[in-house]
């Protein structure tokens, strides 16, 4: 079996099943199982496989034709240019997460205590900490999560300390500059419209926020408010078509803004403490 040979069934295998991208996919799938980058496949397209690389090749299709993200298979994803480790306890970092990061970072935020909540697999506390070369505390309430995060951290060398924690239960009042959060917002009533990846694979507590989405903004605002300095500023993801129901959680803030995904879907929300 060659290189050749293996993408070409792969990617009929997986168009079979309906997987978007199949001839990306079985490249990034073979990469994994041969250990070496896509870009080699353009040189050795007649190298043969060994026994090991095409079992586990075989593997990793047989998980993605069933459903399983490819980044679950492969351990990783790419967040602001950056390589980070994920696993089923966290959700997989997605490009419209990275306006959040560049809306703060154009905010040029002064050196003080930065919060992200629900931090998962730490990619927005850990790019902030280091573009912004500053200090971040983050929480989530995994556990797991927090492991993934923390070995983010330190493979990228950022100045981040994690705390297992419900939101602000473990900051007293007026302690922070900045808060950003990509909190849970899916609807539990949206939850059969999902895509399966989603659906079955990534993990609950970071995806669902309450029947309606808003529960977790509910009790995040009014604690961001007390956690914040005067003036501080807190940063939100928002899902698609909460941006008025949110709006409305912060009618005694300051300077609301809310921008767009490149997708035009109002994705990014910020504000600051009266």
């Amino acid at each position: 079996m060659t290189i050749r040979t293996a993408l070409a069934q792969g990617s009929e295998l997986l168009g079979r099943e309906g997987i978007p991208e199949p001839r990306l996919t079985a490249e990034v799938l073979l990469s994994h199982a041969i250990h070496c980058d896509r870009a080699y496949f353009f040189a050795h397209r007649e190298q043969e496989l060994r026994e090991v690389e095409w079992l586990h090749y075989g593997r990793y299709l047989d998980e993605r034709m069933k459903g399983k993200p490819t980044q679950y298979i492969t351990k990783r994803q790419e967040f602001y240019g950056r390589e980070f480790s994920v696993s089923r306890d966290v959700l997989i970092p997605r490009p419209e997460t990275e306006l959040l990061v560049e809306t703060i970072l154009k905010l040029k935020p002064k050196p003080g205590i930065l919060i992200d909540i629900g931090t998962g697999s730490g990619a927005i506390a850990v790019t902030l900490s280091l573009e912004l070369r500053c200090h971040v505390i983050a929480t989530d309430l995994s556990f797991e999560a927090l492991e993934v995060a923390k070995s983010n951290a330190d493979k990228l060398g950022a100045n981040v300390d994690f705390l297992e924690a419900d939101l602000f239960k473990c900051f007293g009042d007026g302690v922070a500059d900045l808060v950003v959060s990509n909190p849970p917002y899916v609807a539990l009533a949206d939850r059969e419209s999902l895509q399966r990846e989603v659906r079955d694979w990534e993990p609950s507590l970071a995806l669902y926020g309450g029947l309606s989405g808003m529960c977790i903004y509910k009790r995040l605002i009014p604690e961001a408010r007390r956690v914040l300095k005067r003036g501080g500023t807190l940063a939100l993801e928002i899902g698609a078509g909460q941006s008025e129901a949110v709006s409305e959680l912060l009618a005694p803030w300051c300077n609301l803004r809310i921008f767009p995904d490149l997708a035009g879907i109002l994705r990014v929300l910020v504000c600051e403490k009266p």
